[in-house]
């Protein structure tokens, strides 16, 4: 089962950490997010949530 994007709507490129200020992803991240894999995408989550651990 495929995971839905973790965008919460409060799109805003941190200029220091290059994350997005809502969901904690790259523009990278952001712009292949539909080409991802399941595999790719929990390992993102996983990352995400890690970030938001640090910030």
């Amino acid at each position: 089962m495929s995971r839905k994007t973790p965008c919460i709507k409060v799109c805003m490129m941190d200029p220091d950490s290059g994350l997005c200020a809502g969901c904690a992803r790259t523009l990278e991240e952001i712009g292949n997010w539909s080409r991802y894999s399941d595999e790719e995408k929990e390992r993102i989550y996983k990352e995400i949530e890690a970030r938001k651990l640090i910030t």
